[in-house]
């Protein structure tokens, strides 16, 4: 049994977890920008609302042990509001300054949380249910704290966890909408 995760209050809930599961955890990783101490679970640092490159290579140890999970193993999937941008993970040939702008420029131009991530999600490794993907075939259960109105987990933390309903068209047309000048790689991408 591995915890597995992200967000604002990450360690909050890896570290009750903890005290609830004891000896039956067996370790596990989350990317936060407000740790506290925990006993079995890793804690990395990542940054909130804007992605940084701590937040990456925290990510990429979380990939890491995602992949590593195993049939016989239940990952706790820790979600809560802010893992967006701190598990932060450029996908294809996308870099952090791709995210960092595109984040940026999505922070600032009105669109509604559910748009936001509908484009972040074409953009990483890991939302849009990617990081239950790299755990399969391990069992994965979610416990998610929501900071998004209507509680629509592929939304929270852009639903690492969960299928993802949008598409690369969805994302392209949030970016007409907003009329956001993306990065030339973020344009190709979607």
């Amino acid at each position: 049994v591995i915890v597995l995760g992200g967000g604002n209050a990450a360690s909050q809930v890896a570290r009750a977890v903890e005290r609830k599961l004891g000896d039956r955890l067996d370790g596990g990783l989350v990317v936060t920008d407000d740790p506290v101490e925990t006993d079995t679970v890793t804690v990395l640092p990542g940054d909130h609302p804007v992605p940084s490159e701590r937040g990456v290579e925290s990510t990429r140890e979380l990939l890491a042990q995602a992949r590593m999970a195993g049939e016989d193993t239940l990952v706790l999937g820790v979600i809560t509001g802010g893992g967006s941008a701190l598990m932060a993970a450029p996908a294809g040939d996308l870099d952090l300054d791709d995210l960092v702008e595109t984040t940026d420029q999505l922070l600032h131009c009105g669109a509604p949380i559910r748009e936001i991530n509908a484009v972040r999600k074409h953009l990483s490794a890991l939302k849009g249910g990617q990081l239950a993907a790299l755990a399969a075939p391990a069992t994965t259960v979610s416990l998610v704290l929501s900071d998004v109105v209507g509680n629509h987990l592929d939304v929270i933390a852009s639903g690492p966890m969960v299928p993802d309903p949008t598409t690369f068209e969805d994302a392209q047309a949030v970016i007409e909408r907003f009329d956001l000048s993306v990065p030339e790689g973020v344009r190709k991408r979607i």
